[in-house]
């Protein structure tokens, strides 16, 4: 073992470092004592920066360049008082951390190499135009790869943000996979359908390459939680089970509001999570303490009692002493934060203009005096640890790795084009869901984990909903929260997350599931939807089936970021990570609703466009049950709209066991022969409250001497165009009675849909009976002039069997 003493290495680097390390000389700065702290104003200028080549323009009044943001010049000895005051540790207890074997330093600057001549090459590839799109670098902050392949084990799990290449490689995922990925080749970790900001690799747990900033860390929470879960359904089998989560971001993402929700989440329920932040100044480019009023995420864990500490990013070996600490202190004891004051040497990608405020200047200047290879290497050969010779031999094989990857993924495949549409769902729309084979040990663990008095008492409530379905009085509510009870007794590996989920939430779709099934697998939520839908996301991609209740559907536009990426990830990942996902909520716009604006939009269209979701709407508690149950068994994301205005006053029954399909419209009323003859029928398309309103239609209708085929669109995503063409090619007019805008609407889809593909069959032009794209009022005086309702169904109907458009 090599003792390594604390050093904190300062000045010019006179060892070049695969070319980023000029002769270019600055004037070394008077650090006095700062510490890794990011000032709330930017105090540290650029004076008359010019770039002076020689020491001696320097000592004839070359002018010296001050970055805006100063070294990081916390020693070893600071982090380790750090580790007592907030972390509880003694200085017995971090005595051992301080010796690193030559062995480990060695493998870790061979990371760190494999690091920056990856990049190199990512960048040359690029001005050649393999790799297209966005690409985002990780030069300078080579000692988190180091730490990453230090400490963190395979099977730990790992998610990441667009500037994810380092990281995948120091998580195992081989180069020639993470190239390919890159060069959009078949034998890319997504064969080639996500790129360089989405690198997913199952087989070493890194899940992800996430390009919206911070989305990653409720996904990372969940993966946590599913850790938890893993070992709550497997005690014995994983009772030495240690693995972690580890959630890299920036400091900017660390501003972000979703990192205030998770720290609370994974301090109530003590997760084995790193929450590991890469600390360069820039948010994006711009310097971050113009838009943060402090900067040192590591205290933000305070109010949540997650510890955290700081760590000079340029040093090797105190990183990797400091990712040893927190990464034990994790496996054993929750959540910590770990902040790494880092500069990043290139721009935020390749196409950056760089015009932010002291951006060009502090780069070159940390190219030359802040490079953690040259420090190191400087370090090792002050030290003598390594022989010039040895540091030189790990440089040599890296650069012959690096330039064999290269040559393999310019003669690797590209993908079949149909890869693309093969990709779109992972069960296909026609599954039969009930011939799903249950879990084989689902029964098993479902009698060892579950109190069998809690059992029991679910048993009885199932019972109850069942004796009211034959007597033809079942809510929506109750077929719903019935289908949920009965799958996650079939599946112990499904979940459920609502707000207000002790008391049943609004409608009781998920009553008696906590009390049921624990507060891991049933967990109440704090409000915020996106939140609970992105840690449903986590554990989908770790083995669970999550289900999300949102009480009402309009909440879910605070998760809309997070339903993107749900409905994205199975293809993203090239078909790696299924997501078996369940959003179900009510929704719609039913007339005389009276909710206002904001409880009446249609994120049922609003969704329509996101692709890889499957997306029903149901109105009666038959097809609610029906539904849900196949929805749960999809390894896909699914979404069930429910009718808000019709969740306790509709009743019915249910056929009890029977799972329908996620793909087919229903014809509830059939127009008779003889209407059809005298060509007074027409095809009604409705959905949710819509199928009630033409019901209600239909008696006047009659009277008119009219009638309609009503086909309710129980699918809105997949379209059932089978069922629509059976009808129209009976009656050849259509009519959309749709809750959602004029534009961009539902309605808006099904009618180009029909128009092109069934225009032949066609007596007139589809006419939709849509909301205005005013927002929907309060007053029932001014809502009739936005919502259409059953008159506007006479009218229509009326005008194209007479012909009147």
């Amino acid at each position: 073992m090599i003792l390594i003493k604390g050093f904190c290495f300062f000045g010019l680097v006179s060892i070049h470092t695969l070319g980023f390390v000029s002769n270019t000389k600055f004037k070394s700065i008077d650090s006095k004592a700062i510490k890794c702290v990011n000032r709330k104003s930017s105090l540290f200028m650029v004076k008359e920066a010019i770039r002076v080549n020689d020491a001696k323009s320097v000592e004839k009044g070359g002018i010296e360049i001050q970055p805006m943001r100063p070294a990081c010049t916390i020693t070893w000895k600071e982090i380790k008082e750090i580790f007592k005051d907030e972390f509880d540790f003694k200085g017995s207890d971090l005595k051992k951390y301080d010796e690193i074997s030559k062995e480990d330093l060695a493998k870790a600057y061979e990371m760190m190499q494999l690091s920056r001549q990856f990049e190199n090459a990512c960048t040359q590839a690029y001005m050649q135009q393999h790799v297209r799109g966005f690409m985002h670098l990780d030069n300078g902050q080579e000692t988190i790869p180091a730490f990453v392949s230090d400490s963190i084990k395979k099977s730990d799990i790992k998610y990441s943000y667009y500037r994810e290449h380092t990281h995948a490689l120091s998580s195992g995922v081989s180069p020639e996979k993470v190239m390919c990925e890159l060069f959009g080749k078949n034998e890319g970790t997504c064969r080639g359908a996500g790129g360089s900001m989405h690198i997913f690799d199952k087989e070493t747990n890194f899940q992800g390459g996430w390009a919206l900033v911070g989305e990653q860390l409720p996904y990372a929470v969940g993966a946590a939680r599913s850790i938890l879960l893993d070992r709550h359904l497997n005690k014995e089998e994983l009772k030495n089970d240690d693995r972690v989560t580890i959630v890299f971001l920036g400091e900017g993402a660390g501003q972000n509001g979703r990192m205030a929700e998770c720290l609370n989440a994974a301090s109530k329920e003590k997760l084995p999570i790193i929450f590991l932040i890469i600390d360069n100044g820039r948010a994006i480019n711009t310097f971050t303490p113009d838009v943060a009023a402090n900067s040192d995420i590591y205290k933000m864990g305070k109010h949540y009692n997650v510890p955290g500490v700081v760590v000079n990013g340029q040093s090797m070996v105190d990183v990797l002493r400091t990712g040893r600490i927190v990464t034990d202190y994790a496996r054993v004891n929750g959540p910590v934060i770990m902040q790494v004051h880092t500069y990043r040497f290139n721009g935020h990608s390749p196409a950056d203009p760089e015009h932010e405020r002291g951006r060009k200047e502090e780069k070159r200047w940390a190219r030359s005096e802040m490079d953690p290879l040259a420090l190191f290497e400087a370090q090792a050969l002050n030290e003598k640890w390594f022989t010039k010779e040895e540091l030189g031999e790990i440089s040599n094989k890296v650069k012959k790795q690096v330039k064999e990857c290269i040559d393999f993924s310019i003669k690797a495949p590209t993908p079949p084009r149909e890869l693309a549409k093969q990709l779109e769902y992972p069960d296909p729309p026609e599954t039969d869901y009930s011939k799903k084979i249950a879990p084989i040990d689902g029964a098993e663990i479902t009698g060892r984990t579950l109190d069998h008095n809690a059992l029991k008492n679910a048993e009885l409530h199932m019972e109850a909903i069942r004796s009211r379905s034959e007597a033809g009085q079942v809510t929506i509510g109750d077929a719903v929260n019935l289908a949920i009870i009965e799958e996650m007794i079939r599946d112990p590996r499904t979940t459920i997350h609502a707000e207000d989920l002790q008391a049943g939430s609004s409608y009781d779709i998920p009553k008696l599931t906590q009390q049921t099934f624990g507060k891991l697998r049933a967990a109440d939520e704090i409000i915020d939807e996106g939140h609970f839908i992105g840690k449903a996301l986590g554990e989908g991609m770790n083995g669970y089936r999550p289900i999300i209740e949102l009480m009402n559907t309009n909440f879910g536009i605070y998760g809309m970021a997070e339903i993107s990426s749900a409905g994205n990830t199975y293809a993203t990942t090239g078909g790696q990570f299924k997501m078996p996902m369940t959003i179900v909520g009510a929704g719609g716009t039913s007339p005389n609703q009276a909710l206002g604006a904001e409880h009446s939009q249609p994120l049922h269209a609003y969704v329509m466009g996101i692709p890889g979701l499957k997306i029903c709407a149901v109105s009666t508690p038959d097809a609610a049950y029906g539904i849900m149950k196949s929805m749960i068994r999809d390894d896909g994301p699914g979404m069930l709209f429910l009718p808000v205005k019709m969740m306790k006053s509709t009743r019915g029954s249910i056929n009890h066991g029977k799972c329908m399909p996620l793909n087919k419209a229903a014809l509830i009323h059939r127009a008779s022969d003889e209407s059809i003859a005298k060509g007074r029928a027409v095809t009604v398309l409705t959905y949710l409250h819509g199928v009630f309103e033409v019901e209600k239609a239909m008696k006047e209708l009659k009277e008119m001497d009219m009638e309609v085929d009503l086909v309710e669109l129980r699918s809105l995503k997949p379209l059932d165009m089978d069922t629509i063409h059976d009808s129209v090619s009976r009656t050849h007019r259509v009519v959309i009675l749709d809750e959602s805008t004029l534009s961009g609407g539902v309605g808006a889809t099904v009618s180009a849909i029909v128009s092109e593909k069934l225009f032949d069959e066609l007596d007139a032009p589809v006419k939709r009976l849509c909301m205005d794209d005013a927002p929907v009022p309060y007053a029932s005086a001014m809502e009739e002039a936005v919502v259409k309702r059953a008159a506007d169904v006479v009218r229509g109907v009326a005008e194209l069997v007479n012909r009147k458009v």
